[in-house]
């Protein structure tokens, strides 16, 4: 038999039925229902409803990072610890998501505190539901390398999962202002409107997770995943893991400028272009993205998943520029195109960070002998909550510094604030995110790695059996 015949065995019994891929897509349509809710509408809920200064937002959003440090990895480490029935990362969907929906919730409610009262309240259940995002989200990544061996059924798994992820993305930063406003007799800084649909959200989150959880199943069985494995074996895998490196670094790179850019859309339309209900319009046209993210695995098929993740780095970039040209002229027109354009290229970005996440795994184990796909893919999380985070801080520091006053016409000085949050911090994460790519080069080696994971899986399942 040749080296490859495992390995084209397990890919071919790997593969993931169709109800299980779109229950498995649904995880990620839950999560951005919620986060980016969360991500988006945060800032200007906490500073235009909640009346929390710019500057003390971003000081909370900087803690919240501080914390991550520890959580990311924390569950990183609990899933590699985690041995029951239903399987290493799967568990905590049935677990968590409760409690994530409730702190949801809890995180757009106003009680009538003081300053420092509402500060307390803001740190408490920010933190809580950044925790707990990470409880729920870091095993939608970690049990991609246990849905499927197959390195090609990974990439349509995730894109099928990006697709969702986008679709619920669009839909909630879409019509999350008309529902506030719906609710909140007409004013989207309405406290009541908020709160009624944030529950609204978070009980169709739980729903949700429960259909992931019941529909997913962790079918890749190899003897690191049959065990829990000690935190210094598990730090192992990461050990010259160089693609690892590359791509948390991206991770946090990117959603640093992607995190500027959402959260301060609202104040864009709002104050620079005179017009707040632009900015549903241009949130929702996230759902371009999804050209990009179906035509994905055509994509890196043919020139690779480095090269696919690079053309929708440039196209982000190009994005950024152009839509510096529709600000100069307040043209929205050309905001819109630059708009277009920019999803077009994060469409490609999204939907592969996890994939290449899932080849760091095996990855770590073809060079290091651990599989560890919890720590290896929390860092995942963690880094992603870094760069939003220190976005957050960027964004607060810069609306407080340029003078912004909330529910009032803003200076030149903080218009330009906006702007350079809105535009030019993104370009920057994009472009920076572009040229660390240049830097990996697993796809010339995933073949001859994938055959040798394939014949050292069977040899220990074989080992086992006797």
């Amino acid at each position: 038999m040749s080296e490859n015949a495992p390995h084209a065995e397990v890919a071919t019994k790997n593969m993931v039925p169709w109800k299980e891929r779109f229950a498995y897509s649904l995880s990620d349509f839950a999560c951005n229902l919620s986060f980016q809710m969360v991500g988006t509408y945060l800032m200007i809920f906490y500073t235009d409803t909640f009346g929390i200064s710019a500057a003390a937002v971003g000081t909370l959003f900087l803690a919240a990072r501080i914390v991550d440090a520890f959580d990311g990895p924390f569950w990183g480490i609990m899933i590699d610890h985690t041995h029951t029935k239903y399987g290493k990362s799967r568990p905590y969907w049935l677990w968590f998501s409760i409690p994530f929906a409730v702190f949801c919730v809890l995180v757009f409610t106003t009680p009538n505190l003081s300053l420092t009262g509402k500060l307390i309240w803001a740190y408490v259940t920010y933190i809580g539901v950044d925790v707990l995002y990470s409880a729920v989200n870091i095993p939608i990544t970690s049990i991609l390398p246990s849905l499927t061996s197959n390195p090609q059924e990974r990439v349509t798994l995730s894109t099928i999962r990006q697709f969702m992820g986008t679709a619920g993305a669009t839909l909630i930063t879409g019509i999350t202002l008309g529902m506030v406003a719906f609710f909140g007799n007409g004013s989207t800084t309405s406290a009541h409107g908020w709160f009624i649909w944030a529950l609204i959200v978070g009980i169709i989150v739980v729903i949700i997770f429960g259909f992931v959880f019941k529909n997913t199943h962790e079918r890749v069985q190899t003897k690191s995943s049959r065990k829990s494995i000690p935190i210094k074996e598990s730090l192992k895998a990461l050990r010259r893991n160089w693609p690892w490196a590359i791509i948390i670094f991206i991770n946090f790179i990117y959603w640093l400028g992607m995190q500027t850019r959402s959260q301060v859309t609202v104040y864009f339309f709002k104050y620079n272009m005179h017009d707040a209900g632009l900015a549903s319009f241009v949130l929702s046209l996230q759902i371009v993205a999804l050209v990009a993210v179906v035509v994905t695995p055509w994509t890196s098929k043919r020139i690779g998943k480095r090269n696919t993740m690079l053309m929708g780095m440039i196209l982000a970039v190009v994005g950024q520029l152009l839509l510096s040209v529709g600000a100069g002229s307040l043209s929205v027109p050309m905001i819109i195109f630059a708009t277009i354009v920019g999803y077009l290229g994060t469409g490609y970005v999204s939907g592969l960070i996890a994939v290449m996440l899932a080849d760091a795994v095996d990855y770590g184990e073809w060079k290091n002998g651990v599989r560890a796909e919890g720590i290896v893919t929390s860092f995942s999380s963690f880094s992603a909550k870094l760069g939003m985070g220190i976005g957050g801080v960027i964004t607060g520091w810069l609306l407080t510094s340029t003078g912004y006053v909330a529910n009032h016409a803003q200076s030149a000085s903080a218009l330009h604030g906006i702007e350079l949050n809105y535009i030019w911090v993104p370009l920057l994460g994009f472009a920076l995110s572009g040229i660390a790519l240049m830097f990996y080069h697993v796809d010339g080696i995933e073949k001859q790695m994938q055959s040798d994971l394939a014949v050292k899986h069977a040899k220990e399942n074989a080992e086992d059996e006797d």
